[in-house]
């Protein structure tokens, strides 16, 4: 695995859906490329110092990594991330096709890259990972998906409304690309009977996937700032995701 210490950072103004000026955080490996692409989808907590410090993760390792503000509307840019996240999560998150829509804005924005290798994968957590999982199965622009303890991809009926009107795994047939879940065993959101659930109908539909789950962890393990931060957990996570971007995203 190579690693690169020099990078490039900024952020730059995609269009998403409607056309709505959406602001997203940008990082490049220095160097020639080719390089392949990561789309970061942030969780409710929002476009957050965690996920800002995740692209530049991805870009040492290799990856033109860029993390749209999908609270945009609901703030502004300089907002507060907290105080955003806190309205967000008030008015019950946002609307799934608005999530698409800029989200495809962030994948055409790292397919546009010169020094992209033409690869782009797509990661999230919480939220982001049940939004990464949608994202897959509605559009075919991405090359590989991670979702990160996705809460909510299995709904009830009586838990859909306008912005949710379809349960994620309903939509489970029109996955494009390979999976990769990652969960704790100690998680209620999404639950181990959940992700039971999760993985019958990705095997039902034939659909290439990796699940793996952790004993001890629970929902968001992978965050160091956090008392839900479990190391080992975390540590082998990573590597699952750098093995499997590498797999699929690398020429």
């Amino acid at each position: 695995m190579s690693f690169y210490r020099g990078m490039t950072c900024d952020n730059v103004t995609i269009h998403g859906q409607d056309g709505a000026p959406i602001t997203a955080y940008v990082a490049k490996p220095a160097g020639p490329g080719p390089f392949p692409a990561v789309v970061l989808i942030h969780h409710l907590p929002g476009w957050s110092e965690l996920y800002i410090e995740t692209t530049r993760r991805f870009a040492h390792h290799g990856y033109i990594a860029i993390c749209a503000n999908l609270y945009q509307r609901e703030g502004g840019s300089d907002a507060n991330p907290d105080d955003v996240a806190a309205k967000v999560r008030a008015e019950g998150g946002i609307a799934d096709a608005q999530m698409v829509g800029d989200t495809a804005a962030a994948v055409a924005w790292a397919r546009a890259q010169t020094d992209c290798n033409g690869k782009v994968g797509l990661i999230g957590s919480c939220s982001g990972g049940r939004h990464a999982f949608i994202y897959a199965c509605q559009r075919t622009d991405v090359d590989a998906v991670v979702e990160q303890w996705g809460g909510g991809v299995v709904m009830a009926p009586g838990e859909l409304n306008d912005k949710k009107p379809v349960a994620p795994i309903d939509m489970t047939a029109g996955l494009s690309a390979p999976l990769l879940g990652l969960f704790g065993n100690d998680d209620r959101a999404p639950s181990p009977e959940q992700v039971n659930q999760h993985e019958d109908a990705l095997k039902a539909a034939g659909k290439t996937y990796e699940f793996q789950r952790y004993d001890g962890a629970g929902h968001g393990f992978f965050y160091w700032h956090r008392p839900l931060y479990r190391p080992e957990a975390a540590m082998d996570g990573w590597n699952k995701i750098w093995a499997f971007f590498g797999k699929y995203l690398s020429n």
